[in-house]
């Protein structure tokens, strides 16, 4: 057994990109850029105004002014500013030679069909200079990048219409237990529905992966090895539900080591889901989960989507916030570290949300984020600061 830390770093450590591909910018939300972006323009590409006014000399902002232009956004001046003149502008529009200064339009009166005067006291420039944002060559995005769409603009700002991205792991999960029906069927004595599978398979299409739903592997050594190599032929991560640990009837481990995977650690210092077994195979991986459906979705946050973004060859960082709690915290023992369902109130605070153990699968159904308890805590008081991972 090994601490998460050190399983979580055995996983990324094994990740590696399965090669590059292209599409069109809409195309690559979800996706990780495999090469920079560079501008192909300086940004502003010309003198800019930042709002509507009249452009002029700051020189000449105590006297009379005379309007000899007008000019639109999208529209290049006609005439150079000389002194006493202005011409009219809008937001966006080019900013005439001559001119050092915008004035706001509110700040200025007309006092006849051609003239303004200046009403203010001072003012900024309100001129958005020549490439004082980007400049051509400049690196707007970073190889590693994952897109979302607020980085859209920039691709499409810089005519990136077509970029290049790592390929995107496919994803195969088979559940296991003879006491499994699915969904749409009515469970009989002894029978659950089969949530796990599922609930992974939305994980996955959250993070904008194809992912497979193969069915239950009965609890067989021969049924748990027949999903597995159908699971093998059609995705390169392969999770497994359930069966992981030593019961009689916990194949995966078996069958896992039988067809050559070579397991780099099975067991984490982690609750929920201590029996969490990982291993690689011939550019594949294999992650075995425990059944309980809670711990099935804390390892797939926590170890399956980190490893899915390192093979998209993201730059992936785990966003945490530090918050109070609203309520002392206690549980039976130390040892290991521990992500439990949290709300957080109005006030900002962190209450632990109604949560029976590993099993108690509507614990997520309103839960915020996962509080994370370092193993070495047993104790904490209200107003303790606490790590807490959104969900």
């Amino acid at each position: 057994m090994i601490t998460y830390e050190k399983a979580l770093k055995l996983a990324l450590d094994s990740g590696f990109p399965l090669g590059e591909e292209k599409c069109t910018y809409l195309e690559s939300v979800g996706r990780v850029l495999s090469k920079d972006i560079l501008s192909d323009i300086d940004m502003p590409p010309f003198n800019r105004s930042a709002m509507d006014g009249y452009a002029c000399r700051r020189s000449d902002l105590e006297q009379e002014l005379e309007v000899i232009e007008v000019i639109p956004a999208g529209v290049f001046p006609k005439k150079k500013i000389g002194a006493g003149q202005c011409a009219k502008i809008m937001t966006g529009a080019p900013v005439p030679e001559g001119a050092d200064t915008v004035i706001m339009v509110e700040l200025t009166k007309q006092i006849s069909d051609s003239h303004i005067v200046y009403t203010g006291k001072k003012t900024k420039s309100n001129i958005a200079l020549k490439a004082e944002d980007v400049k051509v060559g400049d690196v707007v995005l970073k190889k590693g990048t994952l897109i979302q769409p607020k980085h859209i603009a920039v691709l499409a700002s810089v005519g990136a219409v077509e970029v290049e991205v790592y390929k995107k792991p496919r994803i195969a999960i088979v559940s296991t237990g003879d006491e499994l029906v699915e969904p749409n069927q009515i469970p009989q004595a002894s029978q659950i529905r089969n949530s796990n599978a599922y609930q992974m398979l939305a994980q996955a299409m959250e993070l904008g992966i194809e992912a497979e739903y193969i069915g239950v592997a009965k609890d067989t050594k021969e049924s748990t090895k027949e999903m597995l190599l159908k699971a093998i032929e059609r995705a390169d991560i392969i999770i497994m539900s359930g069966a992981v640990s030593m019961g009689d009837f916990d194949f995966v481990p078996i069958v896992l080591r039988e067809q050559g995977v070579d397991i780099l650690f099975h067991g984490m210092e982690i609750k929920p889901g201590k029996r969490v077994i990982f291993g690689v195979k011939d550019k594949k991986w294999f992650v075995g989960v425990p059944g309980n459906p809670v711990s099935s979705f804390v390892q797939f946050e926590m170890l399956v989507k980190p490893l899915v973004y390192k093979i998209m060859g993201a730059n992936y960082e785990t966003l945490l916030f530090r918050l109070p709690l609203a309520h002392d915290y206690k549980r039976k023992r130390k040892g290991r570290k521990a992500f439990e369902p949290i709300v957080i109130t109005e006030q900002g605070r962190v209450e632990k949300a109604d949560y029976n153990g590993s099993a108690h699968i509507h614990a997520l159904a309103y839960a915020q984020g996962l509080m994370i308890i370092e193993a070495d805590i047993v104790e904490l008081k209200e107003g303790d600061l606490v790590d807490v991972r959104p969900i």
